[in-house]
This record gives C-alpha cells, structure tokens and sequence, in this order.
C-alpha cells in the first residue's frame, strides 16, 4: 500500500533529528532512514561550547545558537518528556600566567564577556597550579539518551525507516511504497555515496575519544578541557576526547592519535587510569566552516544538509529551522550556507 508523507529524511545524525524536530513541531509527516550505524554525532562528546578555547575567540552567530539550543530543547522536552542539556560549564586549565592574561583582556571585550569568567578557579584532583577559567553559557549534551529517546520515539509513532537508503529505488518522489513532497539528505560523509550530492565539498575529519575509568574522581563534575575535554559518563567511566585528524582516513583505530590523547590526559591527571574503550567517527567539515544547505540544480525538491563539523549540535539545531523555513515558506538563505556559493568554483576533496 502507497504512504504519502511531507518528507523523506535519510541521516541519522544531528542534522536528521534536530530537522525531525521541526517538522514535529509544525505538524508535518515523515519518515526518517536509519541504518543504524552509529554516525559521527552518536559517539560525539556532545559539547556545547561557545568559545574557541585554543585562541579565546568565539564564532559567527554563537549567541544565537546558543540561545537557540536552548529553546529548541525545551520543546523536544514536550515529546520525550526529558531535557537533554547538561549544564556544567566548562573550566578551561591554563597553561602559564601568560594565558590567564589573554583570557583576562579576552574578557572585557563585547564579544567576549557573555562568556568568559573573570574569576578563576582552582580545580581538585587535577594538576592545574595556573588555575582555571570557566566559560559561561557553555553544557552538555546527553548524547546517548539524546539519540536513544529520539529513536524510540521515531519508532513508536511510525517515523522510523531502520534500513540503508537505496537510491536506486528513489523515483522522482516516490521511494519504494512511500511518496513524499520533498526529500532531505542528511548523511554526513555518507554523502559521498549520494549520487545527487556527492560532489560537495565536504573533508572528513577523523576525531577519537576515549572511556576512561578514572582511579581518584573530581569531586565536582566540571568539564574539564586542557588539549581536550574530561567530563563524567552515566555509567561511572569518564569521556576524553578528541581529536582532529583532517588528513586520517583509514577507517580503524589510529594508535598514534590514541597515544596521544593517553598523553594528554596525564598530563593534568596525576593517577592511574584505565582506557576501558576507544572510538572515533569522521566529522564532515567544509574549508569555510560553514554549514551546507540547498536544493539539487536539477531536483529542486532534493535538499542536502550537510557540513555541520565540529560544531554538530549547534549548527544542526539553528540551521534545521533555517532550512525548514526556506522549504516550506520561501526564506531566503544565508549566503554563508547556501550550497549555490560553490558554483563556478573549484574545490579539491582532500
């Protein structure tokens, strides 16, 4: 029997669930593919983070997401009964005098000030004689629970396709038994076996991160984030992680980038730990960090959303509705995201 939907979303990442949101939200019907191959945003740290930690910079439209995130999130509340945010901010371990100074002036700046605290702090357990700065407006994400919830849900109301998408049975509009009015391709670097879209430019970005048991635990459950982020799991291990490895493409655990998150936890955490487990997924990113959304040239009701990098959970909130709106009511797209900002130019995949 023939289904007839609003939309077909294939992804199972950020981008597909915070896009399933808004067509929640505003009452139209889809159903999602999932292949339920853990993507790069399902084993992400899910950091919300506002700053720039290596350089104390912020980003184009920070606030906005921020604010935005946390809105959205209260309203996916409203079907999975749970809020997801985890507000424990995060406490950035100084170096030297010298970074304290430059976080301190980064401070006073208009930018800035929303963010960065003025007093420092000092942590237990972990070596930080330099003090730490605690960056304000800046959580979690339940990552796990995020997904597992959604996905629940997607099943229980019938949204739920949990198969690989096979785009040779996609006709014009109509997928197998279901037909829909548009279609949006939500697959992060399973893009490139998109045959509508697999000449974006997005990079994938190798990261790994690791589950650690922890011999002697923080006392206070901060986010801990010297080269890269600590925090505490629901299971009592800890997260540390990760890494960016732009020019890693083998498709295993890389030993060299696993040393080297071993070596940056000792480096501020003083006792002995276990690595208990060790992951990566590869990030899709674009050369101008900025987030892919259109339509196909020669099938204007295939749509692409793609590009979100390290930044999955705020880019993917603000920009689903950005996308929605210019589906549905006409809006005009950011020139900074619109797909259309590739043309007549060359781009390498690297």
């Amino acid at each position: 029997m023939q289904k007839e939907v609003d939309y077909i979303i294939v992804g199972d990442g950020y981008a597909a669930l915070f896009f399933a949101h808004q067509l929640m939200k505003h009452q139209k019907t889809f159903v999602l593919f999932s292949d339920s191959e853990k993507s790069a945003s399902q084993i992400s740290a899910g950091i919300i983070n506002p700053v720039v930690l290596k350089k104390f910079t912020t980003f184009w439209l920070a606030a906005e997401q921020i604010e935005f995130l946390s809105k959205t999130l209260n309203e996916i509340e409203n079907f999975t009964g749970k809020n997801y945010q985890i507000s424990e901010n995060i406490h950035r371990i100084f170096h030297d005098e010298k970074e304290k100074e430059l976080w301190l002036s980064k401070s006073e700046t208009e930018e800035l000030a929303p963010f960065l605290a003025k007093d420092f702090e000092n942590l237990d357990t972990v070596l930080n004689p330099f003090g730490t700065g605690a960056v304000k407006n800046s959580a979690r994400l339940n990552v796990e629970d995020f997904f597992t919830d959604f996905n629940s849900y997607f099943k229980k109301n019938g949204h739920l396709k949990a198969e690989k998408f096979n785009y040779s049975e996609l006709h014009d509009l109509t997928y197998k038994e279901i037909t829909c009015k548009n279609i949006v391709f939500c697959e992060g670097m399973g893009v490139t076996q998109n045959p509508f879209f697999n000449d974006i430019p997005v990079i994938p970005n190798k990261g790994h991160h690791l589950k650690v048991k922890l011999s002697v635990k923080p006392k206070n459950e901060y986010t801990i984030k010297k080269k890269h982020f600590l925090f505490p799991l629901n299971n009592g291990l800890h997260y540390y992680g990760g890494t960016y490895d732009p020019l890693e493409r083998e498709n295993e655990i890389d030993d060299f980038a696993t040393q080297q998150l071993i070596d940056g936890l000792s480096e501020f955490y003083p006792h002995s730990f276990e690595v208990v487990e060790i992951n990566y997924g590869f990030r899709p990113t674009v050369k101008d960090r900025r987030p892919i959304l259109g339509s196909h040239a020669d099938f204007p009701n295939y749509f692409i959303f793609n590009g979100l990098g390290a930044r999955g959970i705020l880019n993917g909130c603000y920009f689903a509705e950005e996308l929605f709106q210019h589906i549905e009511n006409g809006k005009e797209l950011m020139k900074e995201v619109d797909l259309k900002r590739f043309e007549n130019k060359k781009f390498i995949r690297l």
